[in-house]
């Protein structure tokens, strides 16, 4: 044979089969863009130079661990939709004369004109894109944008060398295949049926433990914290229950429409039943695998989206001031000398802002007693043992006296010595007592809102304000508490907030400016500023938000292609079933009726179970969402309730463009 037979036949082929080839190699294509350009940010020297840049460079790597775990995955499933389809045609090859190794030929140049093709193609619009990517994450953390074109020449050599060995892969397992098939299989293997599959009880039973147990925790875990730890088992016995249960699962429920004959004794139902159950073992997975992706896009969406809308929300909850100080009494000083030094920090302060020409617009100060305890109903145990094992009920008490209260919020209220006002941050007290070391207290009044406290808002746990009659029982606390933590006990704090009448940069100056004053008398004092941190949380969010997004539509694009392939590949398989059913009288639009029912019976539970799994995640996630301080749960209900339509809407027109392809196809 000449030496460009090979070459030459590998092009036909590809050319011929371009209704499967063009959707794998845009997936490829797609792919290595993205994985790219995540590459790409990772590396930037632009991103680099950033406040927060660690946080941001840490998700863009992880970024890049996603998409390439995806891609391996994902193409080698979409890459056995393709063998399906072509061992037909490898096996007429055989029978005419060519043997496996010229076969094995025709598939290296095959896969090497799609992987360097593909390559070529992604690395091309990754570096078009590339640009763009960079713009909408610098605008993103609200950074001025720098100009000039930049190639991460890095970034490309690793994008080559992963899914060079990708293609590699798929190369040696399709090879693998055609090696181990008789001509006769090759030529059956697109058009093999399958026995009739068992109903298997128990695989199902054990996916609806797998989603029972992966609910429950989801459902039940209250700390964020545990939250962050427990999410990940979740996820994973989420994803097991998934599939076994579409494994099992759907051939139960096709079985159990079977045994309705008022259904299933109609054309269109009896011919899409008849015909699902017995390749659902092979659909099975192609279901699951949506289901996944569709909720994994939703959550990564909504989510994201959520924090990104709700960053002014956020910023305010967390610095309820432009600016704080956070001071600690020293353990040797009495309560009353803390209370004096306190005072004096605070009035050189207030005289030291008023010299810079930014004094205090509004100020607030007050003296606190903090400490940790686990939670029991109405009582909190100090016990360092129960604490350490367990997280799920630690609180943390944040006590003031009266005066303190009264002083700041201007209100007139008053206290007996066992009476307490108690106002929780992130979940309403709902008993009638309270009980810390051997003393209870009466709950008088619940408060709507307390003091701000960017520390406080800042703990992933819930905290407690509680106000008490007197300064005297804020020391005896505080005793009480060192004699149970000794090391670890908490001192008594002092916290003061202000605002002041200048834009961020001058506030970020006399942040530094300030620093060093403090650091020149002696004062250990903590200091924090909104726009300080502006920069920093925007990094964050900014990021979060263009992960979820940037992985969303990736996820979204193997959604469509499994679609496509699922729909495809069925085609070519009910199309001569569905010529029978039309020679013995089945009209077109029986067909269209058949392909309907045979949608709206299986292809969209994927959908429904997303959904499912969706409304059971929510109360983790928004424990989780507590962690980076989005407390408004509105807004996340209406970020979910909005992706999901978005979604579904996605869904239905993916499902007609698709059906109406596979209709082309069946239809004589």
């Amino acid at each position: 044979m000449r030496k460009l037979f090979y070459p030459k036949l590998a092009a036909n082929n590809i050319k011929k089969n371009y209704k499967t080839y063009i959707p794998y190699i845009i997936t490829c294509v797609i792919t290595i863009a993205m994985y790219y350009i995540m590459q790409s940010l990772a590396k930037n020297n632009g991103i680099g130079s950033l406040v927060g840049d660690a946080s941001i460079q840490y998700m863009m790597k992880l970024g890049c661990r996603v998409i390439a775990i995806f891609a391996v995955i994902f193409l080698f499933y979409t890459n056995s939709f393709l063998m399906k389809r072509r061992k037909k045609e490898f096996g007429v090859f055989n029978i005419l004369g060519m043997e496996k190794k010229h076969l094995s030929r025709v598939m290296f140049y095959e896969t090497l004109y799609i992987a360097a093709g593909s390559m070529a193609a992604g690395v091309f619009f990754g570096i078009i894109l590339d640009k763009v990517m960079y713009l909408v994450i610098m605008k993103l953390m609200g950074s001025q944008v720098p100009l000039g074109f930049y190639i991460a020449w890095e970034a490309m050599l690793i994008t080559a060398k992963l899914f060079g060995i990708i293609f590699l892969l798929l190369f040696i397992y399709s090879l693998f295949q055609i090696r181990l098939s008789k001509p006769i299989e090759l030529i059956k293997g697109g058009n093999v049926g399958e026995k009739e599959p068992k109903a298997k009880w128990l695989i199902a039973l054990l996916g609806l433990i797998c989603l029972a147990i992966g609910y429950f925790i989801a459902v039940t875990t209250k700390n964020p914290v545990a939250a962050i730890l427990l999410f990940f088992v979740a996820v994973i016995l989420v994803i097991v229950g998934t599939y076994l249960l579409f494994t099992a699962g759907s051939i139960v429920l096709l079985k159990l429409l079977r045994t309705n004959k008022k259904y299933y004794y109609k054309a269109n139902h009896f011919v899409s039943i008849s015909g699902m159950i017995y390749r659902m073992k092979q659909n099975a997975v192609g279901l699951a695998s949506i289901c996944i992706l569709s909720t994994m896009v939703l959550v990564m969406v909504s989510s994201t989206s959520s924090m990104m809308i709700g960053l002014d929300s956020i910023m305010t909850a967390r610095f309820p001031y432009d600016m704080a100080l956070y001071y600690t009494y020293d353990s040797e000083k009495s309560y009353q000398e803390g209370m004096v030094e306190s005072g004096k920090i605070t009035q050189n302060i207030d005289q030291w802002l008023t010299e810079k020409g930014t004094p205090a617009t509004a100020s607030a100060g007050y003296t606190y007693l903090a400490f940790a305890a686990l939670q029991q109903q109405d009582f909190f145990s100090t016990d360092l043992q129960q604490i350490d094992s367990g997280l799920e009920g630690v609180s943390n008490l944040f006590v003031v006296s009266l005066d303190e209260y009264n002083r700041v919020t201007g209100a007139d209220k008053s206290l007996s010595s066992n009476e307490i006002m108690v106002i929780g941050n992130r979940k309403a007290y709902d008993y009638d007592q309270l009980k810390v070391f051997d003393k209870s207290y009466d709950i008088k009044e619940r408060p709507d809102e307390f003091l701000g406290n960017g520390f406080i808002a800042a703990n992933a746990v819930k905290s407690y304000f509680i106000v008490v009659d007197s300064e005297e029982t804020i020391v005896e606390l505080y005793q009480l508490q060192k004699e149970a933590y000794g090391d670890n006990a908490s001192g008594i704090n002092y916290c003061y907030g202000f605002d002041l009448n200048a834009d961020d940069d001058t506030q970020i100056q006399i942040v530094h400016d300030l620093y060093q004053q403090l650091a020149e008398s002696g004062d250990n004092v903590q200091i924090e500023s909104r726009a300080n941190m502006h920069v920093g949380m925007m990094s964050l969010y900014g990021g979060l938000f263009f992960m979820g997004i940037f992985l969303g539509v990736l996820f979204v694009m193997a959604t469509v292609l499994i679609i496509y392939y699922k729909q495809i590949t069925e085609g070519y398989e009910d199309k001569q079933r569905f010529e029978i059913m039309q020679k013995v009288g089945m009209s077109h639009e029986e067909v269209k009726r058949s392909i309907r029912s045979q949608i709206l019976t299986v292809f969209f539970l994927p959908l429904l179970m997303a959904g499912i799994h969706i409304i059971f995640a929510f109360p983790i996630i928004r424990e989780i969402l507590k962690v980076l301080n989005l407390t408004d749960v509105k807004l996340y209900i209406m970020c979910t309730v909005g992706c999901f339509a978005i979604f579904s809407a996605m869904y239905v027109l993916i499902y007609a463009l698709t059906a109406k392809a596979y209709y082309r196809i069946v239809k004589r």
